[in-house]
Order: C-alpha cells, then sequence, then structure tokens
C-alpha cells in the first residue's frame, strides 16, 4: 500500500516523514541537506511507494508569505517536475517547528537534544504529517 511523505523544507536542512502503509501513523523517516533532497527522493521512491508529497507551506499570522515561502514554491515546482506521477499538495506548517520544540520537551529531552535542529525538522514533519492525517479521519 502507498505511503504518504510529508516536507518541512528549509534552507539549509530538510525534515521528512513518511505513514504506514495503512496510513494511520506518521514518523519521522531522517532529515537531508536540502541541496540532497531530490536524490534522496529519487532513492526513496525506488524503495517505496508513495502516492503523495506535503509540503509545509510557511505562512505568516495574517496569511501573508514569510520569506521562505518563495524557497518553498520553487521546490514545490522543481518536485512537480521531477515526479510527475505523485501529487503533491502544499499544507499550513504554521506552529509545526514551535510545536516539536515543545513536544521535545515533553519528551523530557535534554536542552542540548532540543537544540538539534535536524531533529527539529524532522519532529515538525511528522506534526504536519499526522495533522494531515487527522483532518482525514474527520
Amino acid at each position: 500500500m502507498p505511503r504518504i511523505i510529508a516536507i518541512d523544507y528549509g534552507l539549509k536542512r530538510t525534515g521528512l516523514a513518511v505513514t504506514d502503509p495503512l496510513k494511520i501513523i506518521a514518523t519521522g523517516l531522517t532529515t537531508v541537506e536540502s541541496p540532497k533532497l531530490v536524490s534522496f527522493l529519487k532513492d526513496y521512491f525506488k524503495k517505496e511507494n508513495v502516492e503523495l508529497i506535503l509540503i509545509g507551506e510557511p505562512k505568516n499570522l495574517d496569511d501573508s508569505d514569510t520569506h521562505a515561502t518563495p524557497l518553498v514554491k520553487k521546490i514545490t515546482i522543481r518536485l512537480q517536475k521531477e515526479f510527475p506521477s505523485i501529487p503533491i499538495k502544499m499544507v499550513d506548517e504554521r506552529f509545526t517547528s514551535k510545536m516539536a520544540s515543545r513536544a521535545m520537551i515533553d519528551m523530557g529531552m535534554k536542552k542540548k537534544q532540543r537544540q538539534n535542529k535536524a531533529l527539529v525538522d524532522e519532529i515538525a514533519a511528522t506534526i504536519l504529517l499526522q495533522e494531515y492525517l487527522a483532518g482525514l479521519n474527520h
């Protein structure tokens, strides 16, 4: 059964999360350097069947674009060209990084662990995906 992959794209790093084949649970996959994202996804898609790519769309509280929005739109266009058979959906990613930091505190992680930006990005992608799944089930 195909999975859904979520992308929390950033200038330097990109957090990735994926569903289980039944699309019940979102799990952090990894964090990759952003310039290596497309090659990572090419390899991943050879091994796993993915039916949808979710990409976090950065927005300000007033719904205006952030400094990162053009960057995300640019990678989205590239992904559409590289993987034309997989639909891409942009989803609101407001608060996911804050929620990821909060989750790390709640999990009892030490301050040094919480400063691991790669882990924050991966958890943010997981939250993005889990929220999407929750929305499907309502």
